[in-house]
């Protein structure tokens, strides 16, 4: 119960579920919200670091709102944080489908060379579907009049994915971005929460995290296999086969596949450690 990350409580306000366990001046059930930005970083404190993101449609407990950001948690995975209150509406309003696709943009014509301005939308973004014009989606984002996303980026919500490594192989080239969750930045920890989540498989924020809860650790020596994961001190990578990682990394300040051998001398060699877990999610 330390871990600020999962802990529902910041001494004026918790989580109802947590009295008797925390001290608070006062314990409420929270609130259901929304995100209404594109994406919003969640951080540590009012104007702190921006510890992770969430997307478009996602939800959050709100707990309280003081100093124009809202203390509660993501909803997909318990993180603990703020966000800014403007990024944020009452909901939970009625999701159809989610952004499948590693980018898309929304435009207020249904027409492939129109010229109007766009909204940049990221892989995870959740929306209503209102209607369809040919090929396009017809939206309902908050705030705004209708507007049209390409019906290929889409899928419906409820839809499960089957191979975390061909999610997380959409986000090839995508900018490494501490603490980033989306198609425009991403981190390690982010990718794996990514494809697992879309896989309908549950996962944490952040690598130690994932480290601790996605599967007790494979005997040394096991061989590597597809989907498998490796962790080190501050980062994992997936295992895309035996012989190539795929990850989010500052080294190539991408998303990128990298061979095995050579990224476990790099980054011993660059003072990191070697491997500290090999687990395998299931």
């Amino acid at each position: 119960m330390s871990d600020r990350r999962s802990l529902l409580s910041n001494g004026r306000v918790a989580y109802e579920g947590l009295r008797g366990q925390v001290e608070a001046d006062r314990f409420v059930p929270g609130v259901r919200a929304e995100v209404a930005a594109v994406r919003t970083p969640l951080l540590d404190q009012p104007g702190g670091k921006r510890e992770r993101e969430l997307l478009l449609g996602q939800g959050f407990l709100a707990l309280e709102e003081a100093e124009g950001h809202v203390f509660g948690c993501a909803l997909r995975d318990g993180y603990v944080g703020y966000v800014a209150a403007s990024d944020l509406r009452e909901g939970p309003d009625r999701i159809t489908h989610r952004v499948a696709a590693p980018r898309s943009y929304a435009k207020p014509i249904a027409s492939l060379k129109a010229y109007e301005p766009v909204t940049d939308l990221s892989f995870g973004s959740l929306l209503r579907v209102t209607g369809e014009v040919g090929s396009w989606s017809e939206v309902a984002l908050p705030g705004r009049a209708p507007l049209y996303l390409p019906s290929r980026h889409l899928a419906p919500v409820a839809s499960v994915e089957s191979d975390p490594i061909e999610v997380a192989a959409r986000f090839l080239g995508t900018p490494y971005l501490w603490g980033g969750n989306s198609g425009f930045g991403i981190d390690c920890s982010g990718l794996v929460q990514a494809a697992l989540h879309a896989c309908g498989l549950e996962c944490p924020g952040d690598s130690d995290q994932q480290q601790t809860r996605l599967g007790p650790a494979l005997p040394a020596g096991t061989p590597p296999q597809r989907g498998d994961l490796l962790f080190w001190k501050g980062h994992v990578a997936f295992v895309a086969d035996p012989e190539t990682l795929l990850h989010a990394n500052a080294w190539a300040m991408a998303v990128a596949y990298e061979p095995l051998a050579e990224a476990l001398a790099r980054i011993e060699g660059q003072g990191d450690g070697p491997v500290t877990a090999h687990l395998r999610p299931a």
